[in-house]
Parts: structure tokens; sequence; C-alpha cells
């Protein structure tokens, strides 16, 4: 029986979600440069596929802003020339998006109803590639996430895995005050599959269930690792390197399908599956 995935292109494979996929044709950067339209059309119509997904993006928050034009280059415009493409084909697009389109004032937990409201170049460049899915195609995926990780020591460079890295000084600072969505790549890449093997289409929330602080996770790491260290929230200002971009103070999201497990079950997983050999 043939796989959902057996027929299908796969856009920035070699970033942290693409470590859980295992589809027909990978592409990176490297291989297929989707702000090129005659190149993505090229490599689309040679393959045939009937789904890409769509994980090609820029995703430095502070670079974006620093660089406008290449954010909405990579984000906008390559989104649009995907759509194009599978517009073309007739194929299914799987288009990962990010909770960094709304603003963050909103108390509790975004959900698909909300009304996006982008402050950054990044999140902002983003949301038109859900505008360029939307008005080109029926058949497709938006999948929002927030708080990524995975990959392991070798790929993860975000939140999770600088806190472990840090897990056996004897005390921890994270900045107070900020909420989210933690998403497993493991578990979003399985909710991914139950999505388009249901025949689903439309916007959909992807995180793991919950909504912690950051504080809630740095505590969770320590628990789940057994170590000693103590944790102490602090102010964004004491790190003393602004950033670039803004950070929203609430990026957390609720899903109409429910489908991912809760966040510390999947943050157990991943210490323990993938980080056994780092942490003894």
């Amino acid at each position: 029986m043939k796989d959902i995935f057996d027929e299908a292109i796969i856009t920035g494979a070699d970033g942290t979600i693409g470590t859980y996929v295992d589809f027909d044709i990978r592409t990176n950067h490297r291989s297929l440069d989707v702000t090129n339209l005659a190149e993505v059309m090229k490599v689309c119509r040679e393959h045939k596929p009937k789904l890409i997904i769509h994980l090609a993006a820029e995703t430095d928050v502070d670079h974006c802003e620093r660089d406008e034009g290449h954010a909405y280059n990579v984000n906008a415009v390559g989104t649009y020339h995907i759509a194009l493409a599978a517009r073309d084909l007739g194929a299914k697009l799987v288009y990962i998006s990010t909770s960094g389109v709304f603003d963050g004032a909103k108390s509790e937990p975004y959900t698909e109803d909300d009304m996006p409201s982008p402050r950054t170049s990044y999140a902002h460049s983003k949301y038109l590639g859900e505008l360029a899915v939307v008005g080109l195609l029926s058949d497709y995926l938006i999948l929002r996430i927030a708080w990524v990780f995975g990959g392991g020591p070798t790929k993860d460079q975000k939140f999770i895995a600088k806190i472990l890295r840090q897990i056996d000084k004897p005390e921890i600072k994270v900045v107070s005050g900020k909420r989210g969505s933690p998403t497993y790549g493991k578990d979003l890449i399985a909710g991914m599959r139950r999505l388009i093997e249901e025949g689903k289409s439309g916007l959909y929330h992807m995180g793991n269930a919950g909504s912690p602080t950051r504080a809630d996770v740095v505590r969770e790491i320590v628990r789940t690792t057994g170590s000693r260290a103590q944790v102490e929230e602090v102010p964004a200002s004491y790190f003393g390197l602004p950033a670039d971009a803004l950070r929203p103070d609430n990026e957390s999201m609720v899903s109409k399908v429910p489908y991912m497990r809760p966040w510390q079950e999947a943050l157990k997983d991943y210490i323990e599956t993938e980080w056994s050999d780092t942490i003894r």
C-alpha cells in the first residue's frame, strides 16, 4: 500500500521539522531556490508531486527585521511561487506558518478564528504567505506553530536546546512573562499526516497541548533531567542584548483539532529519545 507521502516534495527538508519527514523528494535551499519561480516550476513539473510540504522559510526573526527584503522574498514571494506550482499540478499544499501572526495582546490562547495582527517583518511575511495560499488554492493546509523544538543536539539551536546545554549549571535564568505553545517537530509531522489522511483542508493551529510560560518549560526540563539547577525568572532587559524584532508576550494557541499530546509528554519524549547520549 502506498504511503500518502510517497509522491510528495518537501521544501526546507534540512531544517528542524524536516528531521522527522521521510518523503520522496527532499529539497533544501541549495537544491531548490523558492524565490526563483522558473526553478520552482521546473522541479515540480519534473517530479509531478501530489503533495507539497512547504517548510522552507527564513525563521530568524531578528534577521528578518534587519533585512526586510529578504524576509518578504523568501517567506511571502517564495510561498506564492510554491502555491502557483501546486495550482499548476493540482497538488495539495501544506504551508507551515506561525503564531507570530498575532500581536500577543490577548490574555487567552489564540484560536483559528482570531484575527491576525502581525507586528514584525517575519510575522507579516509569513502572513502574506498564508494569504497567497488561500488566494490561489482550495486544497491546502495552513498549520500555525510556535516554540518549535526537535532535531536533537546536532540541529536544535532553539530555546529548549539552549536550556538543555545549561542543565549542569547551578542556576538557570529565564525571561519572565512569555507564554506559548511548544511544538515538537515529530508530533507536528504526525498531526500533519492525520490531517492529510482525513482529507482535511484549511487553517489549523498545531502546537502540543498546553500554554506554558518559558519558566514552566525550564522547570519541566529540570524535573525531567533530574537537574539540581535553580530556576530564576528575570526581565528581558537582564540579558542586555536588545532584539531587533519584538517578541509577543503571548504566543499560545489552541486547536480545533486537538491531535497533539500535552507539551510535557512531548518534551519528556524528546529529552529521553534524542538527548540521552548528551545528558547523563
